[in-house]
């Protein structure tokens, strides 16, 4: 909407410009009138359509035809002021005024016309029949208004048409000659009826109707309004009504009818209801709203966003097969002003065996989108209605801008859903296949992948420690001499070489010791192929000990050279070292899912050796006062007393004997003491605490103890 109209009224001498302007401002008309009246401004509070306005007049005594130019250029639309009682006037409207007005303007951008016949007071006819001509004649005309600046007749009218002719424009959505609506004006209705249309059977039903309704209009329709409507459509076309609801061409024609009994203020409120500006193309500020993001923080989907996308997937997977067709994604993407994914994408998320998008894959790609190119994601969803079906102010609300990555690494946690992973490594080493089998591709599906529908990303969910997160991995061309900043930005690195080429692993090694070696950033090597013989690599030292030295996880083989989908125990162990990249996790069979990896990955944390660090200074520092109150006779046999098996077991790393003996030491002192007096004290609770934490700490460590065993 505009901020601000801007009317300028010209016209022959006499014909009552100024009065016009005079009678309005004092609702009388004035004794006395000048050449020219000042510009006047109408506050936004007193116009019909709450926008302020000004009002230019204009005085060929007193301007020149320059300062006339200037003004015609300003204006938002022109009131071309003529008499009723004298003809030569509204001659002058065709031969002098509308010629020239179009001279000064962009033919594709002409400014709105009124016609008013001023005087009306002074004829007992009308001039309409002479006007009608003339409107027809020139399309840039909106309409024509007679009027009396003497008595006041349609003042207020006149300048609330040229207000709306400037706001609510018929010229962007209908064709006087053709006498139906404009292409563009078509298509953004049908965008508008798509996105309406929350179940896709291609008709709006009551409740999506009304829904229609309270988002144009704030108020919902009655039942018999509602049937009103439907009526009126069923009247004027057959096929306008279909099980009782509004089929497309029935929307389009209720619109036709709006705009025809000059209604059209309806239709705007709609366009701009749904993002679309006077030229009928979606507003910037629609498309993309303001988002702040700081330096190292990721944009990520929350959970109402993958909802609304979840319901845009589900309306158009009309087979119910958890997969989008061609058709039915062509169908998806029919509100859109151009098709936004390419043949890549297929490569990139995860498909079915007939190549066509998954349900994963889908919202994958959404993540993939999001992550990388926040402002393209606010305006798919823009285009999808996203604020409109939700309910929200703008798409941004679809957003969560994660925190610092500083800050997770200083907390040693993180909250974010998405991570991201680069490949690096040398010409043929594997990391494209390695990319496929990610999405479940083994070494022959990936020979049917055509060159120019080859993608560098590939996105798809792992489970770590029972949490459902994404892993974006993206190979970065080995080609260049340095690397970028956005090949070095990521949360794991991981290091890809030819196990079956004695020159691939040189490559790795000297792209860590060049990026990584002093990065905060985890690696990981990877040894591909691992179904052909492996050989000696050409480097002054093997991958084994080059990890060790570098204190990295040692390569892990791999291969997608398999009957079935590759494994995917390699990408769920990335998505664990990019989500605690403080921990070592070492992992033996590198799974991360069974209860020995689980278990093994918890009791080496760096987290639970410092809170058992602490639950042992605990336990020590409550038992010496307890011990004090035994007497001497506990003190006398220093080699059977439990408190000095209990400072062994500070130095004495994870042994289940002494903590037995910890354990049977609590236990003697609540059998000794419990007393009816000991009830009521503080030490009897104190020694019940000590006895339930040594309890936890002996848990872990039986259990640790049995999977050492293993």
């Amino acid at each position: 909407m505009r901020k601000d109209v801007r009317i300028l009224l010209v016209g022959e001498p006499k014909v009552g410009k100024t009065s016009l302007i005079m009678s309005l401002v004092s609702e009388e008309f004035p004794d006395e009138v000048p050449l020219r009246a000042e510009e006047i401004t109408i506050p936004a509070d007193v116009t019909p359509e709450r926008v302020p306005t000004h009002i230019v007049d204009y005085s060929e005594a007193e301007q020149t035809d320059e300062q006339l130019y200037q003004e015609i250029s300003k204006a938002n639309v022109i009131c071309i002021v003529y008499s009723v009682n004298n003809k030569k006037s509204i001659e002058k409207v065709t031969s002098h005024w509308i010629p020239l007005i179009n001279d000064r303007t962009d033919k594709d951008s002409r400014v709105p016309l009124i016609l008013v016949g001023n005087k009306s007071d002074l004829v007992e006819h009308s001039s309409m029949e002479t006007i009608l001509p003339i409107m027809n004649q020139y399309t840039e005309i909106e309409t024509c208004v007679e009027c009396s600046a003497k008595n006041l007749k349609n003042i207020s009218e006149l300048f609330y048409y040229a207000q709306k002719a400037v706001l609510h424009p018929t010229g962007p959505l209908y064709c006087p000659e053709q006498k139906e609506m404009k292409p563009p004006c078509i298509k953004s209705l049908t965008r508008i009826f798509k996105v309406s249309d929350l179940d896709n059977d291609g008709i709006l039903n009551d409740n999506e109707l009304n829904f229609f309704q309270r988002t144009c209009f704030n108020t919902p329709l009655a039942p018999q309004a509602l049937e009103d409507v439907k009526n009126v459509v069923r009247k004027n076309m057959t096929d306008g009504v279909r099980d009782n609801g509004l089929t497309l061409k029935g929307f389009l024609f209720l619109h036709t009818l709006f705009i025809q009994r000059g209604r059209h203020e309806t239709t705007w409120t709609v366009l701009r209801r749904f993002g679309y500006d006077d030229d009928l193309e979606l507003t910037q500020d629609y498309l993309f709203p303001p988002l702040k993001i700081p330096s190292d923080c990721t944009t990520e989907l929350n959970h109402n966003a993958y909802l609304f996308l979840q319901s845009v997937f589900d309306k158009h997977d009309k087979d119910r097969d958890c997969a989008l067709s061609p058709d039915e994604l062509k169908d998806l993407f029919k509100v859109f002003p151009y098709m936004p994914w390419g043949p890549d994408v297929n490569n990139t998320v995860c498909t079915n065996d007939q190549g066509w998008i998954t349900y994963q894959g889908y919202l994958s790609q959404w993540t993939l989108t999001t992550y990388l190119d926040v402002q393209r994601c606010l305006e798919y969803l823009g285009y999808l209605g996203y604020s409109i079906i939700c309910e929200q102010e703008s798409q941004a609300a679809a957003i969560t801008v994660t925190r610092d990555k500083k800050i997770d690494l200083q907390k040693k946690q993180t909250q974010r859903n998405v991570f991201r992973c680069n490949v690096f490594g040398a010409r043929g080493s594997g990391k494209s296949s390695f990319l496929q089998a990610f999405l479940g591709r083994n070494l022959t599906r990936q020979k049917t992948i055509r060159e120019d529908h080859k993608s560098y990303y590939a996105i798809s969910t792992t489970y770590v420690y029972g949490q459902e997160k994404y892993l974006l991995l993206h190979e970065v061309f080995p080609d260049t001499e340095l690397l970028s900043e956005s090949d070095l930005c990521c949360d794991v690195v991981c290091l890809v070489y030819d196990s079956s080429n004695p020159s691939s692993f040189e490559y790795c090694a000297k792209i860590f010791k060049q990026y990584f070696m002093d990065s905060k950033t985890p690696c990981m090597i990877i040894a591909t192929k691992s179904d052909l013989p492996e050989v000696k690599q050409l480097y002054s030292m093997s991958p084994v000990d080059f990890c060790k030295k570098h204190k990295i996880p040692p390569p892990q083989s791999f291969t997608c050279n398999t009957a079935d989908a590759p494994s995917k125990d390699i990408y769920i162990k990335l998505t664990t070292v990019a989500m605690y990249p403080h921990a070592r996790l070492r992992c033996m069979c590198t799974c991360n899912r069974c209860t020995f990896c689980i278990c093994q990955n918890l009791l080496n944390s760096e987290l639970l050796q410092s809170v058992k660090a602490k639950l042992y200074t605990a336990v020590l520092s409550r038992l010496v006062p307890i011990l004090n109150e035994l007497g001497s006779s506990l003190l006398a046999d220093k080699e059977a007393n439990p408190f000095y098996q209990v400072h062994a077991a500070s130095h004495v790393d994870e042994s289940v004997c002494v903590e037995f003996s910890v354990l049977s030491f609590s236990l003697s002192l609540s059998d000794r003491h419990v007393t009816q007096a000991d009830l009521k004290s503080s030490t009897f609770w104190l020694r019940a605490s000590v006895g339930a934490t040594v309890f936890a700490v002996l848990g872990f460590a039986m259990y640790r103890a049995l999977l050492r065993q293993r």
